[in-house]
């Protein structure tokens, strides 16, 4: 499957968790992500839509914490993977395009995408559609950034979330070294933005 600058994302899977935030396999770097998560997702156990999941390593964390997970991934084998990675827990994986996540009349209380708004055609229209996925006083968890030429910004991403009618949180994360496994230049935050309904 290829798309998002000509990236073949089967290809990439077979290396893919190799990247220290990725595959979350030092000890640190998952504690980190981990209580990152914790502060984002609900207290309660609840349902979450991981869209652009990859081989699902923040839905483990999540799933872990207690929350049902529903994974959304254009690839079959970063799904394939996934699916193998939370064997044995409460977790659906789905072979689909996270910007029309093929979940029908399903809501959720969180929609979650780490890096994957920056690389889908008008983000604008695709948050208005997560957000429809929402059940009332849900919340949109988005982890982005801009790498050299590729990303989003936090200020455009405000920018497309503010008339959803949500509280918008922005945190900074270029300083966490932890998530990332080294230091980082570049501009990587997260948005949170919760339904008052």
């Amino acid at each position: 499957m290829t798309e998002n600058g000509g990236v073949d994302w089967d290809v990439e899977a077979a290396s893919f968790d190799e990247e220290p935030d990725h595959g979350l396999r030092d000890p640190e770097v998952r504690r980190a992500w981990d209580d990152r998560l914790r502060g984002w997702l609900p207290e309660r156990a609840s349902d979450v839509l991981d869209l652009g999941c990859g081989t699902g390593s923040l839905s483990l964390l999540a799933a872990e914490q207690g929350h049902r997970v529903t994974g959304v991934d254009l690839s079959p084998v970063m799904v394939g993977l996934a699916r193998a990675k939370l064997a044995g827990r409460d977790s659906v994986f789905l072979v689909g395009d996270a910007a029309a996540p093929p979940v029908g009349e399903q809501r959720f209380d969180v929609v979650l995408g780490r890096h994957v708004l920056w690389a889908l055609p008008d983000p604008g229209r695709v948050l208005r559609r997560w957000w429809g996925l929402l059940r009332p006083g849900g919340r949109v968890v988005l982890v982005e950034g801009v790498w050299g030429e590729v990303g989003i910004s936090a200020e455009m991403v405000t920018g497309l979330v503010e008339p959803l009618g949500g509280r918008v949180r922005v945190e900074s994360l270029s300083g966490d070294s932890l998530l990332w496994g080294k230091d980082v230049d570049d501009q990587r935050y997260a948005v949170v933005v919760v339904r008052g309904d």
